[in-house]
């Protein structure tokens, strides 16, 4: 009698728990194949070699960057840089991307992770195209993906695209010199 009237609360049990389960992973495929976009673009009067100009002479950043404050590390793609970046509140946050396109005048590419990686993983660019004139254009733009970035959708573009933003216009400012 006692394992009869176990087994259906046991069986319910069983059932809960793998609906759970099946939900949890369906959550965590949903938010690591689906990926938020944080795309900004600006026109510079200047080259694509006077954009990358500036934007590879990271010792500068501090006198002009009001996102980037810091980067270090050699710009070689593979490598391990050390950027700081600082949101639109004023918090400096420091992480250690890998380079993954170095193209002068052309493409700055790394890719950051939250350890060990699908949590929170974030594909940042820059690419700059030639525009007729000797302008060009900059496009900015980060790819998020992992089980933590449909919770965070609101703070990055209230406190990371608008940086992305003054960036941006900067460094038009600079490279237009």
């Amino acid at each position: 009698m006692t394992i009869a009237t176990k087994s259906p609360v046991r069986r319910r049990l069983l059932t809960a728990l793998g609906a759970v389960a099946v939900l949890l992973i369906g959550y965590c495929v949903y938010a690591i194949a689906h990926t938020t976009v944080l795309r900004t673009e600006i026109e510079v009067d200047a080259s694509p070699d006077q954009v990358w100009k500036v934007l590879a002479d990271r010792a500068a950043y501090p006198e002009w960057n009001p996102f980037i404050v810091s980067s270090t590390g050699e710009l070689k793609t593979g490598a391990v840089i050390t950027n700081v970046l600082r949101d639109t509140n004023g918090k400096l946050t420091t992480f250690t991307p890998e380079l993954l396109a170095v193209e002068p005048g052309k493409e700055l590419r790394w890719i950051g992770r939250i350890s060990p990686g699908l949590v929170f993983d974030g594909e940042h660019s820059f690419r700059i195209e030639a525009l007729a004139g000797g302008r060009s254009r900059l496009i900015q733009e980060e790819r998020f993906n992992g089980v933590a970035v449909p919770f965070t959708v609101s703070m990055l573009n209230e406190t990371i695209k608008p940086q992305f933003e003054a960036m941006n216009r900067a460094l038009a400012e600079r490279a237009a010199g």
